[in-house]
């Protein structure tokens, strides 16, 4: 029996990505160990794990060096990587949202020749130019983007919000939603057809697990 290969995103995902996984029969002992190893083992289920940064979970995925993995809704919204998306995990949840100053509450219509910052560009131009039918200009930051408006760099900004804490503090507020946020589970199309019965068990042990909560 090969083993089953598992993506997880480093950060917020990775300690409830483990305490689900642990729930469902997984031996996840050496992803709780601080190790410098790369690939980690449950040797009893035959599954391998590693931890990787959330934008790259997606390629892993798809390119089969991973059958499974556990990313956020927004890198796969932004990734637009070719994998099943099987099971919302409902955790880690937030929403994706057009955001800016208080003054243009009502009015994202009227702004003409939008400047969008965001970590997000192609969800940012499809949300605009498909949803709103509006053309726009994206500037890519990696920092903290409430800043941009701010500063004049942008009128608005596409950002993840949880609380709306910080939105709240800087004087801005959503302008619009456009997508709501959570954990998913997500598989490689061939692994789904020649592991369907080792993989579906993960899935429908993780499915009946959040049915409990």
């Amino acid at each position: 029996m090969r083993y089953l290969t598992i993506a997880l995103s480093k950060g917020r995902l990775t300690d409830l990505s483990v305490e689900l996984f642990e729930a469902v029969g997984i031996d996840c002992s050496e992803l709780k160990n601080s190790s410098r190893r790369l690939i980690l083992m449950d040797e009893k289920n035959k599954i391998k794990f590693f931890l990787a940064k959330p934008s790259d979970v997606p390629t892993y995925v798809e390119y089969g060096a991973a059958d499974l993995g556990i990313v956020g809704k927004d890198t796969l919204l932004e990734e637009g990587r070719h994998l099943y998306e099987v099971l919302n995990l409902g955790f880690a949840a937030c929403r994706m949202v057009v955001a800016g100053p208080k003054e243009y509450e009502g009015k994202l219509d009227q702004l003409n020749n939008k400047r969008v910052a965001t970590k997000y560009p192609k969800i940012a131009r499809e949300y605009f130019e498909h949803k709103r039918k509006e053309s726009i200009e994206v500037i890519k930051l990696n920092g903290s983007i409430e800043l941009a408006p701010l500063v004049g760099l942008s009128e608005v900004i596409v950002d993840l919000v949880e609380s709306g804490r910080t939105l709240k503090e800087n004087g801005l507020v959503v302008l619009d939603e456009i997508a709501d946020i959570s954990a998913r589970m997500v598989v490689n199309r061939v692994s789904m057809k020649m592991e369907s019965q080792r993989i579906n068990k993960i899935i429908d042990g993780a499915r009946k697990e959040l049915e409990k909560r």
